[in-house]
């Protein structure tokens, strides 16, 4: 396969971390197909070396209980398996995979999240629709030439439809509508008959999701218009089939191809050959999706672009490894946001990286940057809840965490992070570290007894520097040494601690507490 750079513009920051790998791959198990791009990166560029494609139509399968059929299960473990494969065999350094609409609706998920993170070979991360579209518009964005101006990018999926208004590469507006190609064909054409009534039916279904965001789309305004995904590209195909000279999608072309659906009669008689077997159980729906956009945003135009979810994956993936991570930006937002104490946040942050640091050999805690990332964005973000009301706070910052729209993080990430925040002071529980994925399901713990030492230390919000001090662990004992004097000096302190230790007891943690000799 001939390689090619991602995207016009796409040239990366100057700066090269040292660790950062030279092969990377993004998956996404969407809702309709699954998708793989695996590239190097190379002189300050992505180049794409390797793309796999799959209709897996993963929503199609997520019946009523939520449950995932069985069947759809296994195609999609298969279409995994293979994608694994082709990640062995190159040596992909650094892989992230995540799942949309049909897995974020999806209950009694986990059985199958394990089965596929067994078949690919790595996790997979639940985003949300406000991160999906962020990914999105990163992808597009460095695909399309550099224009003055706002653009507006639509993407249909096969179970949800993402609208966002960017300028650059910075996203300024983003929704995730809860309507997609093939929830929408499965439910007005699922038995592959198409009717006017039907197709009718259909976007007045489309009309009441956009709703709610349409004024708000149009006021912003854009000037440049761009369609992603398969289904913006087939309509688009079909509309230039109809008419060769047409370079765009327009409101006449978009006209023509739903004439020409309805007096079909049927699925199996669409005779575009933008439609193939496999897309044309779902091209209805998604003919009705952008047909009801083009009406309630009143577009004149739309340019098809080669962008995608994984495109953007790999974009936000480089920036992890340089100084471009979203997750730090969201997180200086927040502290922006909730008017955080950035001194405080600051105190405790380096107190809790010096205890992660005298044990993380003995507890085994995951290598840079996994553990320090954590321990240092829930240091950062520990007194969130302070803008909501102080009398519980840590349970405050942990709902806002856990809810937030917060781009760059994974839903698994919030809530880890929600975890970490909300278990940083009184009485502590590990009945709600359980629902966490591994390895943090066990280890969680070990970063909430950091932060609550780190933010106990520094209860008095004094900005003089603590003694030197030490934290030993030998599996879950732990001993707190300082220097005799100065615990004499600070007895506030020392009752803190003799509290901390009680606390600790239920979780089966033991804490002493003593001088050093």
């Amino acid at each position: 396969m001939r390689s090619r750079p991602v995207g016009s513009h796409n040239t990366l920051p100057r700066r090269r971390a040292a660790s950062h790998p030279d092969v990377l791959a993004a998956v996404d198990l969407g809702s309709n197909s699954f998708h793989m791009v695996v590239a190097r990166y190379s002189h300050g560029q992505l180049v794409i070396i390797d793309r796999l494609r799959e209709m897996v139509r993963l929503a199609e399968g997520v019946e009523e209980n939520g449950r995932i059929d069985e069947a759809v299960a296994a195609r999609a473990i298969a279409c995994l398996e293979r994608f694994g494969q082709r990640l062995r065999t190159m040596r992909a350094g650094n892989v992230r995979a995540v799942g949309t609409s049909a897995l974020r609706v999806a209950h009694r998920k986990e059985s199958f999240l394990r089965r596929a993170h067994a078949a690919l070979g790595h996790p997979i991360e639940i985003i949300s629709g406000r991160e999906e579209a962020r990914l999105i518009y990163s992808g597009v964005a460095h695909h399309l030439p550099r224009a003055a101006g706002r653009r507006l990018v639509i993407d249909i999926g096969g179970g949800s439809t993402e609208l966002i208004i960017g300028e650059g590469f910075v996203p300024i507006e983003l929704e995730s509508l809860r309507v997609g190609c093939v929830i929408m064909s499965e439910r007005f054409f699922g038995d592959g008959k198409i009717s006017a009534r039907r197709m009718q039916a259909a976007r007045v279904a489309v009309r009441s999701q956009l709703a709610p965001v349409q004024a708000a789309f149009r006021q912003r305004g854009w000037e440049h218009c761009a369609g992603s995904s398969g289904t913006v590209r087939a309509i688009g195909e079909a509309v230039r089939e109809l008419n060769p000279r047409v370079t765009v999608i327009t409101p006449a072309g978009l006209r023509r191809v739903l004439e020409a659906v309805v007096a079909a009669g049927h699925i199996r008689n669409l005779r575009f050959q933008a439609v193939t077997e496999d897309r044309r159980p779902v091209f209805p729906g998604g003919l009705a999706i952008l047909a009801e956009i083009f009406a309630a945003l009143r577009l004149r135009e739309m340019r098809i672009t080669e962008g995608a979810l994984r495109e953007g994956l790999l974009q936000d993936m480089v920036g992890r490894f340089t100084d471009e991570d979203a997750r730090e930006r969201t997180v200086r937002s927040m502290q922006l946001r909730y008017h955080v104490d950035a001194e405080q946040a600051g105190r405790v942050e380096s107190t809790a990286l010096k205890l992660l640091k005298d044990t993380r050999q003995a507890w085994k805690l995951p290598g840079e940057p996994a553990a320090g990332l954590v321990l240092k964005w829930a240091a950062r973000l520990h007194e969130l809840g302070l803008d909501v009301a102080h009398s519980g706070y840590h349970r405050h910052g942990a709902y806002l965490l856990e809810n937030a729209d917060m781009p760059g993080f994974s839903r698994d990430e919030q809530r880890l992070l929600a975890r970490v925040v909300g278990g940083q002071r009184r009485k502590l529980s590990r009945e709600s570290l359980r629902e966490l994925v591994p390895p943090w399901d066990r280890q969680a713990l070990y970063l909430i007894v950091l932060l609550r030492l780190a933010v106990l230390l520094h209860r008095g919000r004094g900005r003089d520097e603590l003694p030197r001090f030490r934290l030993a662990a030998r599996g879950k004992s732990l001993r707190l040494v300082f220097p005799a004097r100065w615990l004499r000096d600070h007895p506030l302190t020392l009752a803190d601690l003799q509290q901390e230790v009680q606390y600790l007891r239920a979780v089966r943690v033991r804490l002493v507490v003593g001088p050093g000799h």
